[in-house]
C-alpha cells in the first residue's frame, strides 16, 4: 500500500460510498452507451440540484471534459479567453489547440482569477478578417490556486459576456467545494454565473473515475453524441459512471466540508512559523506553501507533494477525502521542526 499523499486529490482512493453504489449496480445487465436507467436519473438529479434544466454526457478524464465542453461553441478562426495559469492552458497539452483548432488568448490573473475587464480587451478587430475573434470565456471555480471567484465576481464576469456576445464555460474539476466554500448553493452559483457549460469533475472527488460534460445552453448539445464518439471518449457501461455522480451528488457537502476544514487546519497552525510563507488565500481544499528548497527532500519524506513552482519554490498540499488530521498534524511537525531548527 501506498503512503497518505498531500500530492493530489487524485492520488486517493473510491470514497466509500461510492465504491458501495459501485457495488450494488454491478447485478445483472443493463442498456449500455447512455441509453441506461441510472444515467438519466442521475441528468434529473443534477437538473434539481442546480435549479435548471441541463444535458450531461459522460466522458472518461479532465483533460476531455474541459475541451469537449467547450468545442461546440468555438470555430477555429475563434478564440477562448481564460486566466494564464489556467489548466486549459498550462496542463492541456495543447489538446484544445488540437482539437478544437482554436487560439488560446490569455488573461492575467490574481490569485488565480481573471477580472471582467481583461475580458474586454480582447473584444476588438471584430469582423476583422485578419483576426482572431473572440468567443468563449473559460474560468476554474475554485481555481487552480484554490481560490472562489465571489458572486459578485461570476456576475461582472457573465454580464460582460453577455454584453459582448461570448459564450462561458466554466472548468469545475473540483466543482463540488463551491457550496461549502461559497457558503451558497451550488443553484445559486448556476443561477448567477449562467454558464453555458461546465466540466463537472468526478475523479479529484472520490470516484474511480469519470467526469461529466453538463450543458446549460443546450442547443449546443445536440451534436454532442457525435463529438464524443469522434473523440473517442464514449464509455460503453455508463451506468458506473452514473451510479458514481448519483451518490457524489448524496456526499458531495460532506467531502467538501473535510477538506476544506483540513488545509484552514494547516493554515493555522503554521501561520506563526518564521521561514514558512502561504502564498494564495486558503478557500478550498489546497494549501500552497513557500518555504527554503533544502527542506524539500525532509518533507516530502513526510508526505509526498508537489512543487506548483520551482521558480519561486512554491509546493502544493491537497487534501483529499481520505486525508486526516493525523497526516497534516504530522506534516506540520516535520515542517515546524525544519523552522525552529533553521
Amino acid at each position: 500500500m501506498f503512503k497518505q499523499s498531500f500530492g493530489s486529490d487524485n492520488h486517493s482512493g473510491i470514497h466509500p460510498e461510492i465504491l458501495k453504489a459501485l457495488i450494488e449496480v454491478n447485478q445483472s445487465h443493463s442498456a449500455s452507451y447512455g441509453t441506461d436507467e441510472l444515467s438519466r436519473e442521475f441528468e434529473d438529479k443534477l437538473s434539481k440540484t442546480l435549479g435548471t434544466s441541463l444535458k450531461s454526457f459522460f466522458v472518461f478524464n479532465g483533460t476531455a471534459a474541459n475541451v469537449l465542453a467547450i468545442k461546440p461553441f468555438v470555430k477555429s478562426y475563434e478564440s477562448i479567453l481564460c486566466s494564464d495559469i489556467a489548466h486549459l492552458h498550462v496542463d492541456e497539452c495543447a489538446a484544445p489547440e488540437m482539437f478544437i483548432g482554436s487560439k488560446l488568448q490569455l488573461l492575467p490573473s490574481e490569485n488565480g482569477k481573471i477580472k471582467a475587464q481583461d475580458i474586454k480587451t480582447h473584444i476588438q478587430r471584430l469582423g476583422d478578417q485578419h483576426a482572431v475573434q473572440p468567443r468563449l470565456v473559460s474560468i476554474t471555480q475554485p481555481t487552480e490556486v484554490g481560490t472562489i471567484y465571489s458572486l459578485e465576481e461570476l456576475k461582472e464576469i457573465k454580464n460582460t459576456c453577455s454584453e459582448h456576445n461570448l459564450f462561458l464555460h466554466i472548468d469545475g474539476a473540483r466543482f463540488v467545494l463551491n457550496e461549502k466554500a461559497m457558503n451558497c448553493s451550488l443553484k445559486t452559483l448556476i443561477q448567477t454565473a449562467q454558464p453555458d457549460s461546465l466540466s463537472f469533475g468526478g475523479g479529484k472527488n472520490g470516484l474511480m473515475l469519470g467526469e461529466a460534460v453538463v450543458f446549460f445552453n443546450t442547443e449546443y448539445a445536440k451534436d454532442f453524441k457525435y463529438i464524443r464518439k469522434q473523440a473517442m471518449q464514449l464509455p460503453s457501461k455508463t451506468r458506473f459512471f452514473a451510479a458514481q455522480f448519483i451518490k457524489l451528488l448524496d456526499v458531495y457537502n460532506e467531502i467538501a466540508e473535510h477538506e476544506i476544514k483540513l488545509a484552514k487546519l494547516l493554515e493555522e497552525k503554521i501561520k506563526n512559523l518564521k521561514n514558512t510563507e502561504i502564498a494564495f488565500p486558503v478557500q478550498t481544499n489546497v494549501v500552497f506553501l513557500k518555504f527554503p528548497k533544502a527542506w524539500t527532500k525532509t518533507l516530502k519524506q513526510c508526505r509526498f507533494f508537489y512543487m506548483w513552482d520551482t521558480g519561486e519554490w512554491i509546493a502544493r498540499i491537497m487534501m483529499s477525502f481520505d486525508s486526516t488530521e493525523e497526516d497534516v498534524l504530522e506534516f506540520y511537525k516535520t515542517l515546524k521542526h525544519l523552522d525552529e531548527n533553521h
